[in-house]
């Protein structure tokens, strides 16, 4: 062997482990592969949408959402599809049609499901629906089996986010928040496990500083994409004070900056919440 063919030898293997890494990480991210952190799972499959949306609390008409479709600044819609403690039960609109016209007209949807709330909640109107504090986990996966049962009826299929929403409550009582932690870990587990992606609504102040608590302690099973109610700021899904910088990124935020306006367009009227987005969102099949 000669000195050129030995010294070419050296330099192959001291490049080859360098090599191999990059070979690894280049793997990586072809596949696609984004997380939140490292307890949130992966969002590979999932639909994402960026930029503004809104959602209401009766789910609108079909020919209202295709007023509204290119005369508004919204290309997202959230709707409740689902929960005990859903304040409009009744949802005449939201059918499997509705969501096929919708998804068609070029509107991306946000399905929320609005289960067992927290036993220390601040709403008055959720108080009767709190969380069974003696078996949160049970509680938790019992009704994750049911929104994936309705998302599916509705033609929302695998790699949907399906967002939970907890209403506020008081962080300050260990034995609350020990019940909703247990409660969100097993629904977000049990969606996981169906395939879907967990997602997790809440004041930032209260339920989105919870789980960034339980995130820096290195709680498991927490939500893939957080949804952050702080009214009368401007829209940011970067300068949340409630959640350090680099959690839940990327594509996994989503901002309610405002709430309750009265919106017109298209002759169309609702009364609606404000949203900005980069987050994931349903998938339809």
């Amino acid at each position: 062997m000669t000195r050129a063919m030995r010294g070419t030898k050296r330099i192959i293997r001291y490049f080859l482990p360098v090599l191999s890494a990059v070979a690894s990480l280049a793997c990586l991210v072809g596949a696609g592969v984004a997380t939140a952190d490292p307890n949130s799972g992966s969002l590979r499959g999932a639909r994402f949408f960026e930029g503004a949306g809104f959602e209401t609390c009766g789910t609108p008409s079909a020919d209202t959402m295709q007023a509204w479709r290119g005369t508004s600044p919204y290309g997202a819609v959230g709707v409740y599809f689902g929960g005990r403690a859903r304040a409009c039960a009744q949802q005449p609109n939201l059918t499997p049609s509705w969501v096929r016209t919708v998804d068609t007209a070029g509107w991306s949807i946000l399905p929320i499901y609005v289960g067992s709330q927290a036993p220390c909640t601040t709403n008055d109107a959720k108080k009767a629906f709190a969380i069974d504090s003696a078996n949160p986990g049970q509680a938790g996966t019992n009704e994750a089996k049911d929104a994936v049962d309705r998302a599916h009826d509705l033609g929302f299929v695998e790699n949907s986010a399906l967002y939970l929403d907890m209403e506020a409550y008081d962080i300050r009582i260990a034995s609350c928040t020990a019940a909703t932690l247990a409660f969100v870990q097993s629904w977000d587990r049990e969606v996981r496990r169906l395939g879907y992606i967990p997602g997790f609504y809440s004041s930032a102040d209260s339920g989105i500083a919870h789980m960034e608590q339980a995130r820096n302690a290195g709680a498991g099973d927490l939500p893939s994409v957080v949804w952050y109610a702080r009214w009368n700021v401007p829209a940011t899904l970067e300068a949340e004070p409630a959640l350090s910088r680099d959690a839940w990124q990327p594509h996994s935020r989503i901002h309610q900056y405002a709430g309750n306006v009265t919106e017109q367009y298209g002759g169309r009227t609702i009364t609606i919440d404000r949203d900005l987005l980069d987050a994931p969102v349903a998938v339809i099949g």
